[in-house]
Parts: C-alpha cells; structure tokens; sequence
C-alpha cells in the first residue's frame, strides 16, 4: 500500500468519524424535540412546577440553572486563568508546575458524586451555608476548573513565542505582555475552555443535589435552594412522575446549551474577525 492509498484511507475514516460524530447529535435532538415538543407550552416556560413536578412548569428551574451557570462561571473564570498565566508565563517546568498539573488532572477525573460529598460537608454543614445555590456554585466551580486551567494553559502556549519577544524588545513588562499580547491572541481558547465548563454546571446532578438543594420555589437570591433543569428532569423522569414533562425539561435544556454555544461561538468569531480587520 502506498502512502497516497493511506493517505485516502486516513481522510475517509476521520471524515466518517466526523459524520457519525454530527448524526449522534442530530438524532439525540430530533428524539428529545420529537418527544418533548407537545409539552412545550408557554405556560410550562413560565409556571412554578407544583405537586413534584406533575403539574405547573418549569420557570424556577430556569432561574436556579441561570444562578448556577452564572455564578460557577463568575467565580471559576479569574481562578482557571489566573492559574493558567502563572503555570505558562511566570513559571519554568519546575515541580511546582507539574505537581499543580498533576493536581488538576486528578480533579478532572474525580466522581461528580465525590464533589457532592465534598460540597455537601464543606459548605453545607462546616460553613452552615446550608442548601442554597451559593454552595451549589462553589462545588461547581471546584469541577469546572481542570476544565478551564488545562485549556486555557494550552491556548497561551499556542500563542507564538515571537510575540512575546517583539513586545519585550519595545520595553514592555512581562504583566503588560500578557494582557495586551498574549491573551487577547488565546481568547478563542479561553472561551472554549469557559464554555465547556458551563456546559457541565448546567449539566450537572448528583452534585447539585447534594448541595444547592431540589426547592421548587423561584429563588430569591444565591443563599436560597433552588432546582436546576437538570435535576427537575432527573427526579420527574427517575420517579416516573411525567415523561412528557420530563422530555420537555430536556428539550429545554439542549436550547439552553446550544443558545449559549452558538452566541458565543458568534461573538468569538466577531472578535476574531475584528482582530484581524
């Protein structure tokens, strides 16, 4: 076999593998939308779920999973960053650097339901937060950091080392050649990494409910339990109080995501395009 033969054989095998990758998705959206459409009515957008979850909606759902997204983000971006800089900027490939790498991916690979435990003890009970989306947030900011430290890290080593030498060269500081150089060129990176970890606090369960709590109530505030879509569509689907509803939360749920993917993804490019205008 000749290297042009593998060479075809290589590009159709990753095309393919990129085919399959896209159906995967289209098929787990048109069978939740498929599933779920009929239950999605105004008034299941805009209603307090009652009884459980039988009856009502699922607009206090929608306000804890904002809390959460939110706050998780607002609390984990600066951290994952900031750790990020000082692992590729102010550091050499010293122990230090490799044990915090190390560390961050152990945490990567922790059990949601271990993070739960964890939260539950540390905030819920040892700082008497108690149930509340603000001890929701902080667990979800300790699962969402591996995330944004290791692709962040690897956007600014991307970033051209002559960069930073031409800046220096001008008598820039290394403080300046970070943020007027180095990580206006990782933002695309960075976001990624961001919007990965948003991804998960929205996504996720075990956690949550060990944490922020299952109230069905509209939170007033970050100290107040609140249920998550995600958990809403655990429980309503897992003690099988209503499938059609629970479909419904799911479809939801996937806007959620890709609303929030695809503005992103769009402003990304915006800059992007503006940077090299």
């Amino acid at each position: 076999m000749n290297a042009r033969t593998e060479e075809k054989i290589a590009v159709n095998v990753l095309r393919f593998s990129a085919f399959l990758a896209i159906m995967i998705l289209l098929f787990i959206i048109v069978y939740v939308s498929y599933k779920g459409m009929g239950s999605l009515t105004p008034s299941f957008i805009f209603e307090n779920p009652r009884d459980m979850g039988r009856e009502g909606g699922i607009f206090s759902a929608i306000v804890s999973t904002l809390y959460l997204a939110v706050l998780s983000t607002l609390i984990a971006t600066p951290l994952g960053v900031g750790t990020a800089i000082y692992l590729t900027e102010y550091t050499g490939e010293s122990a230090v650097t490799k044990i915090v790498r190390f560390g961050s991916d152990c945490l990567a690979g922790v059990p949601s339901i271990i993070f739960g435990l964890f939260g539950f003890v540390l905030f819920v009970i040892y700082l008497k937060l108690g149930w509340c989306l603000l001890s929701g947030a902080l667990t979800m900011t300790f699962m969402v950091l591996p995330t944004i430290i290791r692709t962040s890290e690897e956007a600014i080593k991307a970033v051209p080392y002559e960069l930073r030498e031409a800046s220096y060269s001008l008598g820039a500081t290394r403080w300046q050649t970070v943020t007027k150089i180095v990580l206006p060129e990782a933002v695309p990176g960075i976001i990624t990494g961001v919007i990965l970890g948003v991804g998960r606090s929205i996504s996720e369960t075990a956690a949550v409910i060990f944490t922020a709590g299952s109230a069905l109530a509209t939170p007033g505030s970050v100290l107040e339990s609140g249920r998550t879509l995600a958990v809403h569509f655990y429980i309503i689907a897992r003690e099988g109080i209503s499938m059609e509803k629970a479909f419904a939360t799911a479809l939801v749920l996937i806007i959620f995501i890709l609303t929030i993917n695809v503005i992103t993804y769009a402003l990304m490019n915006r800059y992007i395009s503006k940077k090299k205008a």
